[in-house]
């Protein structure tokens, strides 16, 4: 409430209220999940180990089982599924935070993006039928609503709605575009609250916001890959490879295929 509650930039996109709010709004969910590891503890089996770890940070996620993997060989199986499945979740996140900034646009942005929650999911079900092996133990997740965390999101999210403005002012949807496909690397809940409210401001096109945010979702995806190939091994590697693989082919077509 302290805040000013008003732009502070030449292209109207920095509101510390609004960037706070929406810090408060991004922090609530992952604390959601946070929450419910105390209840379930890191004795969650494969599935529900993913749906916290994608509440609470899919990146994290990531770190966490590949880390397991490469310890565990036993672990690379369920640890490449908790991984695919917390990516998955990552479009529940986005699609609240698409309800929240931007109500009225949902379901223009918002189908696609279920669409492709759905092809994830597909995914994972058909993982959960192949694996066979032991269920997966969700190490301890870092607390969410950690000052630090919240104080470097609200600078991201304050970046990356500078850089949309400035690339679409400079360079149309191709800036959007490429912003979305850089931020998207670490972090899709910034570019979905800029895409989102842009839309919901009419200054967006619906098309283009959730293709910008299904973009850095898939971007996000070759992060963590890398981050697998750096932290897990050859042997989860192949697995999230063949996972995120798919995943990749149903975010394409879904690009490629969906009207404008």
């Amino acid at each position: 409430p302290i805040l000013p509650n008003q732009e502070c930039d030449p292209h109207d996109r920095l509101n510390p209220f609004r960037i706070w709010l929406f810090i408060v709004l991004i922090v609530g969910l992952s604390l959601a999940g946070y929450v419910l590891y105390q209840f379930f503890g890191e004795e969650a089996g494969t599935l529900l180990s993913g749906v916290l770890g994608g509440l609470v940070s899919s990146t994290a996620t990531t770190v966490s089982f590949a880390r397991q993997a490469a310890t565990v060989p036993d672990r690379v199986g369920p640890g490449a599924l908790v991984i695919m499945i917390a990516s998955t979740i990552l479009y529940v996140r986005v699609l609240i935070l698409v309800a929240a900034v931007a109500a009225g646009q949902w379901l223009a942005i918002g189908l696609p993006l279920v669409v492709m929650f759905v092809a994830c999911a597909l995914i994972c079900v058909i993982g959960l039928r192949w694996e066979h092996q032991h269920p997966a133990r969700m190490p301890p997740p870092a607390n969410p609503a950690a000052l630090k965390s919240a104080l470097i999101l609200g600078a991201l999210y304050a970046v990356i709605s500078f850089a949309i403005a400035v690339g679409k002012a400079r360079f149309g949807t191709t800036g959007i575009y490429t912003v979305a496909g850089i931020s998207g690397l670490t972090d899709v809940d910034a570019i979905t609250l800029s895409t989102a409210q842009l839309a919901n401001g009419g200054e967006l096109a619906a098309s283009t916001a959730w293709r910008a945010i299904l973009l850095a979702s898939l971007a996000n995806l070759v992060f963590k890959a890398g981050l697998v190939a750096w932290l897990g091994g050859r042997g989860l590697l192949r697995q999230v490879a063949v996972l995120f693989g798919l995943a990749f082919a149903a975010g394409g077509a879904l690009m490629w295929f969906w009207p404008w």
